[in-house]
């Protein structure tokens, strides 16, 4: 399987810099604002950021948590195999904060639409954003578009944008394969 590297470690790292950077612009002290990440692949990019707002730039007390959207898809049921359902941790009130959603790769915007139903599970709050790692932008099927997005990239519906983390494959990479 070819695969065409589309970010290294050093620019998924740049990246990250940047993202985090664009998060204190917009929310200061994050008194008010939650980070999500989107189970499963979403958690990795979510750690990254908020160790790197803690450690780096000095930002107190972050609050994350994950969401597992397994049984919210609109297409759970047609599968063959079983579902695998991830972990929930949000053991904190979602009412009245600012919600970023972070997951790795924005597709067709399912995931993100399936997000947004299963946070209301845990209260209504007062904004909800969105960061992506990757923006596969002429992809999408429902109108749903980043807040922050780290690349966009342009790939045609067979290929799919595939990306490493150090924490789980050993390396921090982004591949077009």
């Amino acid at each position: 399987m070819s695969q065409k590297v589309l970010l290294t470690s050093k620019e998924v790292n740049i990246i990250l810099h940047r993202l985090a950077c664009q998060l204190i612009e917009k929310h200061l002290d994050f008194s008010n604002t939650i980070l999500i990440g989107i189970q499963p692949r979403g958690t990795f990019l979510a750690e990254r950021l908020k160790t790197l707002l803690e450690n780096e730039y000095n930002v107190d007390a972050i609050t994350l948590g994950y969401l597992d959207i397994t049984f919210f898809r609109d297409d759970f049921r047609h599968t063959e195999k079983p579902l695998e359902a991830n972990r929930t941790k949000i053991d904190f009130i979602v009412e009245n904060k600012k919600v970023i959603f972070i997951d790795d790769v924005l597709y067709t915007g399912r995931s993100i639409r399936s997000a947004l139903t299963a946070i209301q599970s845990f209260g209504r709050p007062s904004e909800i954003e969105l960061l992506v790692l990757i923006d596969r932008r002429f992809s999408r099927h429902l109108p749903i578009q980043p807040d922050y997005r780290g690349r966009q990239v342009d790939a045609i519906n067979n290929e799919k944008v595939k990306v490493n983390w150090i924490e789980n494959e050993g390396e921090d990479g982004v591949y077009l394969v």
